[in-house]
């Protein structure tokens, strides 16, 4: 699911990288643990991010060493269970749940068939998360529902479709935290949901442009071929620079943790590089590279 969110990992210290894996591998176990082998495929960068951003300041990493079916031989670093950990990993089950749901909705039958076999392989998974989770799991059900909606009008705009979709990453953020720490977060997690939705449609766009499928991006810039408009990729970076911006600006407001320095790294080296990479149409092989 997406994959945007990736710390630039030669700017990382040796350290923050192997910290960074660490935290990786530790929420794909908080993942089987709770809700099941299959539950492990779905992991996401998002939620990895996600779980390093809300870390407790005064909580220490605790890692450890195990085998898993990655890597059966030999034991790999992972961050143990927490409390930001346990909760992204219910996040995860339940966007990449309604994300699948969106597409069998989108796809003809026969092309949904693999989707509708995954879904029945998770819904075990799902029905455990939204139990966890059931506020979270109808915030997503509410505003996807009206993304749909607002998306079938003739009268929808790239940025009150965004808008929608932003209000889902905000809704991971506790009410109970601190005020001071809540509103930073709260601006940083609906600029990373804009940002995904937006960038996500880029990356569909030549995709969607062949296929005929509905696109955010292809409805605010009707594709002349079938590649990003030059006067679309101007517009989407500078829209995507702006809410990179905010997102930096709140950041800088939050206390330190543990996690400051790969999530900065993020938010000011991966994020900028994604964005160039995807509208200049250089992502795909990119991203190979670097995996």
């Amino acid at each position: 699911m997406f994959g945007y969110l990736r710390p630039m990992q030669g700017e990382l210290k040796v350290r923050e990288l192997e910290r960074f894996k660490a935290c990786y591998c530790g929420l794909c176990h908080a993942l089987g643990k709770k809700y099941g082998f299959a539950a492990r495929f779905v992991l996401s960068y998002e939620l990895v991010f996600l779980s390093m951003l809300l870390w407790g300041e005064d909580e220490t990493p605790q890692i450890k060493r195990r085998r898993c079916i990655a890597s059966p031989c030999l034991r790999k670093r992972y961050c143990t269970s927490t409390i930001a950990l346990d909760s992204c990993a219910g996040y995860n089950v339940i966007l990449f749940w309604w994300k699948l749901r969106d597409t069998i909705a989108d796809e003809p039958y026969v092309k949904s068939i693999p989707h509708r076999f995954l879904s029945l392989v998770m819904s075990g998974a799902y029905k455990r998360a939204a139990r966890e989770l059931p506020a979270f799991d109808e915030k997503v059900r509410e505003e996807l529902r009206g993304l749909d909606e607002f998306e079938s009008t003739k009268e929808s705009s790239l940025d009150a479709s965004a808008d929608k979709f932003a209000r889902i990453l905000s809704a991971t953020v506790p009410n109970s935290m601190p005020e001071e720490k809540r509103r930073p977060l709260l601006e940083i997690l609906y600029h990373i949901g804009r940002w995904i939705y937006i960038i996500d449609a880029c990356d569909d766009y030549c995709d969607d442009v062949k296929s005929g499928g509905f696109n955010p991006v292809a409805a605010e810039f009707p594709p002349e071929t079938e590649n990003l408009p030059g006067e679309a990729a101007a517009w989407l970076r500078t829209t995507l620079t702006h809410s990179n911006n905010l997102i930096g600006a709140a950041f800088e407001l939050l206390p330190e943790n543990a996690w400051t320095q790969t999530v900065g790294n993020v938010i000011y080296n991966g994020m900028p590089e994604v964005c160039e990479r995807i509208c200049d149409g250089t992502w795909k092989q990119w991203k190979k590279g670097i995996n």
